[in-house]
């Protein structure tokens, strides 16, 4: 008997931004997208769906708490974009020591009890892994896409792979593959692949996916997630900043067309 999956209130359309593996910049994607989509005259919102490592308080450099009325919280606003994460209510200086059931709960408190205002794209930014979190999200809730995040590392790639596999299983759609980390370029423009070339290619071919983008290891994007401004809001004109724009513009496509 199939499960029918819930819709969230406020919520149109819900991508997951997942990785599979830790350490391969997906929060940091996922801000950038996020605040990219906004630039195609979408709301967009984002749900932090990372309970033990919550990064969009970093990322947009936020350090208040949501507004409630004891029942529904108020996602917090900020570049245009609506923003929920469980960092947002607790002290990010204590770890997280909850076991699967209370991950659950806190997910559902974010899927049911967030008042999200007529949101056309949630981006959740997925934990690292095949866990409760996740799956709690892909088995319950209706979700339009997945985006997989991998580096060119063969460690990386297997772990997409698994995400992957799960994804299908659950009957999530995948709308394609970012490849991170592929490569740096030096002062003269010479290209070096640090981490390997062309990893996500072994994935693209198995899964018959398309690859959305590779991006470049880029210094401004990693000092703006220090600082709490995504790059997309510091320097909409930098190369990779225009990259974040095409990948929107293929997800709306993917979306609404």
């Amino acid at each position: 008997m199939s499960v029918v999956k819930k819709k969230i209130n406020g919520i149109k359309k819900i991508i997951a931004i997942s990785s599979a593996k830790g350490g391969v910049g997906k929060s940091t994607i996922c801000a950038n997208l996020a605040c990219a989509t906004s630039k195609l005259n979408l709301k967009v919102g984002i749900l932090d769906a990372d309970i033990y490592g919550p990064s969009i308080p970093q990322l947009f450099s936020i350090n208040e708490k949501p507004i409630t009325d004891g029942m529904i919280l108020d996602p917090i606003e900020k570049y245009n974009l609506q923003l929920m994460s469980i960092g947002f209510l607790v002290d990010q200086n204590v770890p997280m020591i909850w076991r699967g059931p209370m991950v659950s709960s806190a997910i559902k408190t974010f899927t049911n009890k967030v008042r999200w205002k007529d949101i056309d794209v949630l981006f959740i930014d997925m934990p690292p892994g095949t866990g409760d979190a996740l799956l709690t999200f892909s088995q319950e809730i209706q979700i339009d896409g997945a985006i997989i995040i991998t580096t060119p590392q063969k460690l990386s790639v297997n772990d997409a792979n698994r995400g992957i596999e799960m994804f299908k299983k659950l009957n999530v759609p995948i709308f394609g593959i970012i490849e991170n980390m592929s490569f740096i370029k030096d002062k003269d423009n010479s290209v070096s692949y640090p981490f390997g070339k062309d990893g996500a290619l072994s994935l693209i071919n198995k899964h018959n996916l398309e690859l959305l983008a590779n991006l470049e290891i880029n210094d401004e994007l990693s000092k703006s997630s220090d600082i709490g401004i995504p790059l997309l809001e510091s320097d909409l004109n930098s190369e990779i900043s225009k990259n974040f724009l095409k990948i929107a513009e293929k997800i709306k496509s993917k979306l609404y067309n």
